[in-house]
């Protein structure tokens, strides 16, 4: 004799071998990985990235009422602050929506804000243009042009047509302003349908806007398909004599669609351990 031995099949000298374990089917891991997306979801919505929707006419025609845009959150964690020609969200400073309908949801609608796929109702948010940061003097006289620091901005690219840059009206549209550190100066692009920073001075912030309430930049127009399209800073925000602008890394991936994308290495490392 040799010492040879045979097993049978599926045995080792050991004694019996492992069955391998059957892989779960689809229908068993779905949802798992809903639950998964939605955790990914969740965290996205409060640090990267969140869809809001526009409510009014007071940016057209950069918005239109009903758009749906992305916010990047990402960068005011690390201490990116807005920027001129930026287009912002931002808490209500001071009851600025003051008499605005309010809008019940319905219990799909809640679902789908909790997970940031619809901007919360709950959340009385506004976005605007932001014109003047700390240390900037925002100045209007007559029809305009508007002036930072004493230049005069050529806003047509943006500015609602057959608007003026400024608003001849004794309620605000007048106005020469000093920012103060940690706040900013906003305005809508549809001038003259838009009450932002020039039509609440009477507020506890004189019209401006803290820094630590503003929620993130509006980095794309995501909603309707036909509208899609980024949301850079205009050139005339550029010149000199403004201050440098900083082009600030966008977000563009809706918090749905990098849920996914983060369920997918998740699901090859489960089928690899199975």
């Amino acid at each position: 004799m040799t010492g040879e031995y045979s097993t049978a099949e599926g045995e080792g000298p050991g004694g019996p071998a492992r069955t391998p374990k059957k892989p779960r089917s689809f229908w068993k891991e779905l949802p798992i990985l809903i639950g998964i997306a939605l955790v990914l979801a969740l965290l996205i919505k409060t640090f990267l990235v969140q869809a809001f929707s526009i409510p009014s006419d007071s940016m057209q025609n950069t918005l239109q009422q009903g758009d749906r845009v992305l916010v990047d959150k990402l960068t005011p964690w690390f201490g990116s602050e807005p920027e001129r020609g930026e287009v912002v969200v931002f808490h209500d400073p001071d009851n600025w929506l003051a008499g605005e309908p309010v809008v019940d949801p319905n219990a799909f609608q809640t679902f789908l804000s909790w997970i940031g796929l619809m901007p919360s109702a709950e959340e009385k948010d506004l976005i605007k243009r932001v014109v003047g940061v700390g240390g900037d003097t925002v100045e209007c006289k007559g029809t305009g042009p508007l002036t930072v620091n004493g230049k005069a901005l050529d806003e047509g690219s943006y500015v609602y047509p057959g608007n003026t840059p400024c608003s001849v009206d004794d309620q605000g549209g007048q106005f020469k302003v000093k920012v103060p550190e940690g706040y900013i100066w906003v305005m809508g692009d549809h001038r003259q349908n838009s009450r932002d920073s020039r039509y609440n001075q009477s507020d506890k912030h004189n019209g401006m806007v803290p820094v630590k309430d503003v929620v993130g930049r509006a980095i794309v127009v995501a909603w309707p398909i036909n509208r899609w399209d980024n949301l850079p800073v205009p050139d005339t925000f550029d010149q000199a004599g403004l201050g440098a602008q900083s082009a600030a890394a966008g977000l563009t991936v809706a918090p749905q669609g990098a849920a996914l994308l983060g369920v997918v290495p998740v699901v090859l490392w489960r089928r690899r351990k199975q």
